[in-house]
């Protein structure tokens, strides 16, 4: 029996508006390290969007890395649209958008400050763009939705879409693997630059200048400085722990009892902002059975995408909103130290720790031990056991299903 034809859809990798021409449709990521971002970077153009060699990177809440690749249409140095809308509407966390563009229907979903994987497309045509929004619009508590007025959907507003984007910040894409060569291409010609101006003024004083009568500037008095208010501390508002455990185990399971014929799930990856897992195909696999599966799993997934090879189907699928908890920190380092080597002692397992420190905008550092645990143990087994630490964030949760083995990474904020 022959298979199942999927329909492609057909998308435009950029767009102007306002007189400058904007990336769209870049493929978005999580950013677990953004202190050293190429690393995963260039893992991900090798492993999930093969031939990427563009990127740009969106900070925020939760913050993530754009993908795209020459080969498809895409240059080096335009604005990512999608950084530029999100920046412009202020502090949305949540918005479901089309707006009509001169050469298509640009689609973007940002959910609980995150672009899903496939929440920032470009349509060639409006059926397609507004397909797309429509199914989304069975996921609940939206803070925004703009849609083109002519579309008619209730609660949706239809702004200039130039007035949103010329508010944002313009973060423009890069070579992958350039940086470092961008960097010394610019100490070269800044230094090159310092040698011909003190060249110049050399050869100008020794020569053409006249001296100059001293000149005395009168002193005005400063005025002081408006005082600030005391500065918040990390720990006041950490995402709950409880809450991250508790939410990121009841979507594991949920994304493990999801079962198709021909199909294996892969690693499951766990933080606020949603779970990410992947199912790979096996020869006898199809792709309608995959997409009966996520159909009448009863879950609405932020984003499901189909590899362009057809063998490997991803979803983002959402976890519950989580509470936030002022945790201040209890132990100095010693002591923390002391105590995780009890509970490898005791416990027989191994926490690995490593020193950190965070410094805040006005200078402030903040010393962190992070920590990472792999254990055949669920969360609802750690949960209890790590809330003895005062200070604590849970960072991300992952899940080996082949090996029943959890990961959980971390954070202490220490005395």
């Amino acid at each position: 029996m022959a298979e199942e034809q999927v329909e492609e859809k057909a998308w435009k990798s950029s767009f102007t508006e306002g007189g400058i021409t904007y990336a769209a449709s870049l493929f978005w990521q999580p950013l677990l390290n953004a202190d050293n971002p190429m690393p995963e970077v260039k893992e991900a153009a090798e492993n999930i969007l093969e031939g990427a060699d563009l990127y740009a990177i969106r900070k925020g809440k939760s913050t993530q890395f754009g993908l795209a690749a020459s080969s498809q249409g895409f240059t080096r140095g335009l604005p990512a649209g999608a950084i530029s809308l999100i920046t412009g509407l202020g502090n949305i966390t949540s918005f479901l958008a089309v707006f009509k563009v001169d050469n298509g229907w640009w689609y973007v979903c940002f959910r609980n400050d995150v672009i899903l994987s496939d929440g920032d497309t470009l349509f060639a045509n409006e059926k397609d763009a507004k397909d797309q929004f429509i199914s989304m619009l069975a996921v609940p508590d939206w803070d925004a939705m703009y849609a083109p007025a002519e579309w008619g959907i209730e609660d949706a507003k239809s702004p200039q879409l130039n007035a949103i984007l010329s508010k944002g910040l313009s973060v423009k894409l890069d070579k992958i693997g350039a940086s470092n060569d961008t960097v010394m291409l610019a100490v070269i010609v800044v230094g090159f630059a310092i040698i011909l101006w003190y060249g110049y003024t050399s050869l100008q004083s020794m020569f053409f200048s006249e001296p100059e009568a001293p000149v005395v500037a009168p002193v005005e008095q400063a005025d002081a400085p408006a005082e600030l208010p005391p500065e918040a501390k990390p720990w006041e508002e950490l995402v709950n722990p409880i809450d991250m455990m508790n939410n990121c185990y009841e979507a594991t399971k949920s994304a493990v009892e999801l079962v198709a014929p021909g199909w294996d799930i892969e690693g499951i990856t766990c933080n606020s902002g949603g779970l990410v897992t992947s199912w790979r195909r096996r020869d006898e696999g199809r792709i309608p059975m995959m997409d009966q599966a996520l159909n009448v799993s009863g879950i609405n997934f932020l984003s499901r995408t189909l590899s362009s090879d057809g063998n490997t189907f991803m979803v983002t699928i959402p976890v519950k909103e989580m509470s936030t908890l002022n945790s201040p920190p209890e132990y100095n380092n010693t002591d923390l130290t002391n105590i995780i080597n009890d509970l490898n002692h005791s416990l027989r397992i191994n926490i690995a720790t490593e020193s950190k420190t965070w410094t805040s905008p006005r200078g402030s550092v903040y010393n962190i031990m992070g920590f990472s645990i792999q254990s055949n143990t669920d969360p609802l087994m750690w949960r209890d056991l790590l809330m003895q630490f005062s200070g604590l964030t849970i960072n991300e949760i992952t899940y080996d299903i082949n090996n029943k083995s959890w990961v959980y990474k971390g954070e202490i904020y220490e005395l």
